[in-house]
C-alpha cells in the first residue's frame, strides 16, 4: 500500500510539473520526508496525503470496502470448511479463500468446480448470521463477482454460477431460518438433501441454489443432509 501511495504522489507530482522541493513546500512537509512517501518508504497520515492532494490541486478519496475477512482465522468456520471439503465427490475442484475484485472486493470460502457439468458454486459458510439480508446481498455480490478471480480465466466453457449456505446448527441461528422463512427460501430454493447428495455422489445433479447445515461438536464438524429439527427451508418434502 505505501508503495502504491508514494507511485501515485509521484505520478500526480510529475504530471503537475512539480519539483519534490516544490511540492514539498507547497504542503508544508519535510523534503526529505515527501521523497520517502514517493519511494514507498514512509507511510503518511491521513493529514500529510490531504496536505499533499492539496497543494496538487486534487483530493483524497478513502473507501472501506466490506468483506468477509480472514475468514479461517475462524476455528468454528475452518471446521466446518474442512468438514465439507471432506465429503466433496472427486467430481469437483475445490478452491478455498477465492478473491474476488470486481464489481466488489471480497473473498469466497469455497469454489466448488464441476467442469463436466460446467457450475461453479460459491460457497459460503457462516457460524453464525446476525444481519441476515445484509449477509445475504454481500455473498450474492460476492458471487457476482466470481468471474473476476484469477482462476476464472483459465476455465473453458465459462461454468454458470450457483450459490450454497452453510450454516452451523445453534438455536440463534435456527431461531433465524424460522422467523425468516420466506426469505432464505427465495434465495435458495433447492432442498438441501439434494444439494449434498450433488456433493457427495458422482453424478447427482445440482439442484440449484440451497442451504447446507453442519453440527459442530468440540474440533468435530459434521455436514447434514436435512435442515435439523423445527426448520423447514430446504426440507425434503414427505414421500421423497
Amino acid at each position: 500500500m505505501r508503495v502504491a501511495i508514494g507511485r501515485e504522489v509521484r505520478r500526480m507530482r510529475v504530471d503537475a510539473g512539480l519539483t519534490q522541493r516544490r511540492l514539498a513546500a507547497l504542503a508544508d512537509i519535510d523534503h526529505g520526508f515527501l521523497s520517502l512517501i514517493e519511494r514507498g518508504l514512509r507511510e503518511p497520515s491521513l493529514a500529510v496525503l490531504v496536505a499533499i492532494a492539496t497543494a496538487l490541486g486534487g483530493t483524497v478519496n478513502v473507501r472501506l470496502y466490506p468483506g468477509t475477512g480472514p475468514r479461517l482465522t475462524d476455528p468454528i468456520q475452518a471446521r466446518i470448511t474442512e468438514a465439507l471439503v471432506r465429503i466433496l465427490h472427486p467430481r469437483w475442484t475445490r478452491m478455498l479463500e477465492v478473491p474476488v475484485y470486481r464489481p466488489v472486493r471480497g473473498v469466497i470460502d469455497l469454489v466448488a468446480h464441476d467442469r463436466a457439468a460446467n457450475i461453479a458454486v460459491a460457497t459460503e459458510v457462516q457460524s453464525q448470521m446476525h444481519r441476515l439480508e445484509q449477509q445475504l446481498r454481500w455473498s450474492n455480490e460476492k458471487a457476482d463477482a466470481l468471474p473476476s478471480a484469477e482462476f476464472w480465466r483459465f476455465v473453458d466453457p465459462v461454468p454458470r454460477i450457483e450459490r450454497l449456505l452453510v450454516l452451523r446448527s445453534t438455536r440463534s441461528n435456527r431461531e433465524l431460518a424460522t422467523r425468516f422463512a420466506e426469505t432464505l427460501a427465495t434465495a435458495f430454493p433447492a432442498a438441501s438433501f439434494e444439494a449434498y447428495r450433488a456433493l457427495t455422489t458422482p453424478d447427482a445433479p445440482w439442484p440449484g441454489s440451497a442451504i447446507l447445515w453442519a453440527v459442530v461438536d468440540g474440533d468435530t464438524a459434521k455436514i447434514l443432509d436435512q435442515p435439523p429439527r423445527g426448520v423447514l427451508v430446504g426440507r425434503k418434502p414427505a414421500g421423497w
